[in-house]
C-alpha cells in the first residue's frame, strides 16, 4: 500500500520518519509559495523514489523539477496540460463520475474523498464506496479523508485501493 503524505510544513525529518511514496507541498495561504515550493523540492531530492509533487500549479512544479502536480477537482481542463510538461498528475475527487473523468482525461492518480469523518469535509463514504469505485476504474486511487491512525489505514488495506492519502496521519 503506498503512502501518501500532504503537508503544508514539510520536515526532512518528517519525510524520513515515515518514508512516504508521495509528498505533496501544499500551503494555500503562503505568500512566499514559489519560493518554499522550491525548498521542498531540493530538500526531497536524496529520498529516491518519492514521488515530489506540488499543489494546483503544474507550471510551477515543472520549472522546479517536481514529478508531479496535484490539482483541485475544480481543475480538471488541467489534466492534458501538466501531462504535456511531462508530470504525473494526481487528480482530487469526491464523486464517482470525478473519477471516471479524471481517468479519461489522463491522470494518473486521484485521490478519493473523504473516506472516513475529516473536519469540513462532508459525509464519510466509507470503505465500501471506495472499493466499489476502486473496482469500476483502472486508475490508482488513493483513499482520503480522516485517515490518522493505523485503524484507517488497516481498513484501507482491506480494500484494493493504490494507497492512502493523509495529513494528519503524518504528524
Amino acid at each position: 500500500m503506498k503512502k501518501y503524505l500532504i503537508t503544508a510544513n514539510p520536515s526532512y525529518f518528517q519525510l524520513r520518519k515515515y518514508m512516504p511514496d508521495f509528498a505533496l507541498y501544499r500551503d494555500k495561504k503562503n505568500e512566499n509559495y514559489a519560493i518554499e515550493a522550491e525548498n521542498f523540492v531540493q530538500m526531497c531530492k536524496p529520498l529516491i523514489g518519492l514521488h515530489v509533487l506540488l499543489h494546483q500549479d503544474y507550471k510551477l512544479a515543472a520549472k522546479l523539477g517536481a514529478r508531479g502536480v496535484h490539482l483541485t477537482s475544480k481543475q480538471f481542463d488541467d489534466i492534458p496540460k501538466a501531462k504535456a510538461l511531462g508530470l504525473e498528475v494526481i487528480m482530487s475527487t469526491h464523486t464517482h463520475d470525478e473519477v471516471h473523468v479524471a481517468e479519461a482525461m489522463g491522470a494518473d492518480y486521484v485521490t478519493y474523498s473523504p473516506i472516513f469523518a475529516s473536519p469540513d469535509k462532508g459525509e464519510p463514504k466509507g470503505v465500501e464506496d471506495l472499493e466499489s469505485i476502486v473496482n469500476m476504474t483502472d486508475v490508482n486511487i488513493f483513499a482520503l479523508g480522516g485517515i490518522i491512525s493505523e485503524k484507517e489505514v488497516q481498513e484501507i488495506e482491506q480494500t484494493d485501493a493504490y494507497g492512502f492519502a493523509s495529513i494528519r496521519y503524518f504528524l
